[in-house]
């Protein structure tokens, strides 16, 4: 059955372990994750991956940066294609000697959006390492706007503003233990001051710089309050966004109208 609801948008998270710098392996792993949703649910319009979800968060771009042609965004095309679904997370992008943490979003068509991050994590020298990305986008989808995102944006109010009348914000990260306390408040907050969806999507496990990660991912409504969170484990979650109930709260209370307009470079 195909979601033939433009008010609706049947949406998944998926909340993985990553094996660090193998991407053949994660590719295989989402694929019986993916295999058991469609099992499961037999309507999906968009599936949301964490941010380096084939590699991990690591600081050795040279040795495992795809292209735009890569393994990666051809296994993407293809289960977008087959399944009839949008599929987006980040991975690490070569383009023109530099490296991109770059978020990925395919449509059934195969056409693809990308955002590259933004804001470079310079306490772990990611800011050493890849290369800052310039522009904001936004990407429509089944009648839906959306905002990506990547991780330490979270951070950065302003950035991350409602100015297109966005109706989903989407933050995708490889977001520690140690701060998952910042990641719950800054989401709710987004949420809050921006009126519409957001969602959260993390990982869980450890990596090779002895780094643990938790999870916490979550759907939050445009009223701050969390639908779905995973809480510590490996899983997934399906809701299903809901456009009138967007229009509705936005309605009710008129809080956009009076935003600051910010002039972003």
């Amino acid at each position: 059955m195909i979601n033939t609801h433009q008010d609706e948008l049947y949406t998944v998270i998926i909340q993985p372990e990553i094996v660090w710098e193998n991407i053949e392996q994660n590719i295989n792993n989402f694929s019986v994750i993916i295999d058991e949703i469609i099992d499961e649910h037999n309507s999906v319009d968009l599936i949301i991956l964490p941010e380096m979800f084939t590699t991990g968060f690591t600081m050795n771009p040279t040795y495992i940066a795809e292209t735009m042609e890569g393994i990666t965004i051809k296994w993407m095309k293809e289960l977008a294609k087959n399944y009839n679904f949008a599929i987006c997370g980040s991975l690490i992008i070569e383009n023109k000697s530099k490296f991109f943490n770059r978020f990925i979003f395919v449509k059934p068509s195969g056409e693809t959006d990308y955002y590259d991050k933004k804001h470079l994590f310079s306490f772990a020298g990611e800011d050493n390492n890849y290369t800052e990305g310039k522009d904001k986008i936004l990407i429509n989808y089944k009648g839906w706007k959306i905002n990506p995102f990547i991780c330490y944006d979270l951070r950065f109010p302003v950035w991350c503003r409602n100015t297109d009348n966005s109706d989903l914000l989407i933050f995708v990260a490889n977001w520690p233990s140690k701060r998952i306390s910042h990641w719950q408040k800054l989401l709710l907050a987004r949420a809050i001051e921006n009126q519409c969806y957001t969602i959260g999507v993390n990982r869980v496990g450890h990596d090779n710089n002895n780094l643990e990660y938790n999870g916490m991912s979550c759907i939050i409504n445009p009223l701050g309050n969390e639908i779905i969170n995973l809480q510590h484990k490996p899983g997934y979650g399906f809701f299903i966004l809901k456009k009138s109930e967007l229009n509705s709260i936005r309605e009710s209370l008129p809080f956009m109208q009076d935003r600051d307009n910010f002039n972003l470079i």
